[in-house]
């Protein structure tokens, strides 16, 4: 199982746009780091894809496949 399992769950079941990187910690119930770019490819089997990482706004910007 994904670290991040948690959010593709909450990804897919609450459409959000963007999720800034502590809204992600909660939600994951793990810290948003570095491995974070390996782990992204596996938002595409729940229909989603992440297209943008905003260190300077600390935020997530998601869209459907």
């Amino acid at each position: 199982m994904s670290k991040y399992q948690k959010l593709w769950k909450y990804v897919q079941q609450n459409h959000p746009t963007e999720l800034s990187f502590s809204e992600i910690g909660q939600i994951a119930g793990v810290p948003l780091d570095h491995s974070f770019l390996n782990y992204k490819k596996e938002l595409n089997e729940y229909g989603y894809q992440v297209d943008k990482i905003s260190l300077k706004h600390q935020v997530v910007k998601f869209s459907r496949l």
